[in-house]
């Protein structure tokens, strides 16, 4: 039986992927450098506030990843969508350098109760079907459709500014979807939640032993810590210099000669959304297809120990052609680093779900989820300044060898060898 037939007829994979396509309509995300620029902030404030919310995020990853592990993960889910639609509100409504940092932190509380916790639901789902052979497959599919929401995010994102003429607006949009997928994540089945869902005060102190135990076990296995250091260390690199892509786009649309009679933010607008939108169609395709492209190695751990190197070498081209005024080569190699990313997505989470306890999956994928906020809280000030003082081609460069250099350090492994240790929490 083909992996498809296997999958026909989930009743929860419609409900998965309806989570990323709505989680995935942040329509502020194409325009969210150009949105702190526009209000008078500088690339190191920009770096700053990157770092409150990844400082804050990080704070709260562990215990946030406890709580849905022991108290339950649908609750959780459901307030860290709570604490997304209030950061929109702060957004939208108080403008300032202040007022953005406790935006960030707001959000940020979404993040921690978000990250690592849905894809535990997921493996859940996979471990009562029987099927967690799939996991590849099966979470490639979900975040398929992840990036298809975010291809039409880019539309309706560059819509909103084109006719807006105003940044603001794509916070207030946004609240839109956000409040669909906190009732789609309210309604899961409550059969997810795990072994440790059901919640007796007078039990909590039992509960918390129980998964904090189990979760420290995580860091006796060697094969768990440089999954996680791999998985983490790519996404921190990406994550922090992604935007920059934003920057770069606008200069080149005001370098066009073509809808000259257009204001320059609509110019902007046309080409931030078509190229978002090319990119978020592409990677969709490449996250469908991550499990084909991981066989092509005959080994996971191969296939993303050369993806990060490639990846660092990307980042490293894209700076050089931004410094040498080469625009088109910086967003194709841009396109490039997305489609790496998500073609590993996949491959790291069922590399790091081999490594951890069942039991404690939400809180072992948290501590990859807090390691990226840990590095990404230290890169985005520095690539800030760096951009501030040599421009942003010279940062990117600067960051792509750095990123080579983490590319080396932390290389995992065969399959084979990082599963020795099948329950590090036992």
């Amino acid at each position: 039986m083909s992996e498809s037939q296997e999958m026909k007829g989930d009743r929860l994979l419609f409900r998965f992927s309806l989570y990323g396509f709505l989680k995935n309509l942040r329509f502020f995300e194409p325009f969210l450098i150009l949105f702190f620029r526009d209000a008078g902030l500088s690339f190191f404030q920009i770096g700053v506030l990157y770092a409150v919310r990844d400082i804050a995020t990080n704070l709260l990853e562990i215990p946030a990843g406890v709580i849905a592990d022991a108290f339950g993960r649908r609750r959780s889910m459901v307030l860290s969508f709570s604490a997304y639609i209030v950061s929109f509100v702060v957004f939208y409504t108080w403008p300032g350098f202040s007022s953005y940092a406790l935006a960030m932190v707001i959000f940020a509380i979404g993040e921690a109760f978000r990250t690592g916790t849905h894809k535990a639901l997921i493996l859940e789902h996979l471990r009562i079907e029987g099927i967690e052979h799939l996991k590849v497959t099966y979470y490639g599919r979900t975040r398929s459709m992840s990036q298809l929401g975010s291809a039409l995010n880019s539309l309706i994102a560059a819509a909103l500014v084109f006719y807006s003429g105003n940044y603001r607006y794509v916070f207030l949009a946004s609240i839109v979807p956000y409040v669909l997928d906190l009732l789609n994540l309210a309604t899961y089945p409550r059969e997810l939640d795990g072994e440790l869902a059901e919640l007796e005060w007078r039990a909590v102190p039992a509960q918390v032993r129980t998964t904090t135990r189990a979760f420290v076990g995580i860091f006796r296995s060697p094969g768990a810590i440089r999954a996680i250091l791999n998985s983490a260390g790519f996404d921190a690199f990406f994550k922090a210099t992604k935007d920059y892509l934003q920057p770069v786009l606008k200069a080149f649309a005001l370098g066009l000669p073509m809808f000259i009679a257009f204001e320059s933010r609509q110019r902007s607008a046309l080409v931030i959304g078509l190229v978002y939108f090319g990119i978020y169609l592409l990677s969709s395709y490449a996250s469908r297809n991550a499990s084909r492209f991981g066989r092509r190695f005959g080994d996971v751990a191969q296939a993303i120990n050369v993806t990060f190197l490639i990846g660092a070498g990307l980042l490293l081209v894209a700076g050089v052609a931004s410094w040498l005024n080469l625009p088109i080569l910086s967003i194709v190699v841009f396109l490039g680093l997305y489609l790496l990313h998500n073609v590993r997505k996949p491959l790291n989470v069922a590399f790091i779900s081999d490594q951890i306890s069942n039991d404690v999956m939400a809180s072992g994928l948290s501590v990859e989820s807090q390691l990226v906020t840990l590095l990404m809280a230290i890169i985005a000030p520095v690539l800030g300044v760096l951009a501030d003082v040599a421009g942003i081609g010279s940062a990117l460069a600067f960051l792509g060898l750095a990123m080579g250099g983490v590319a080396l350090v932390a290389q995992v492994g065969s399959r084979e060898d990082a599963n020795a240790p099948q329950n590090p929490g036992a």
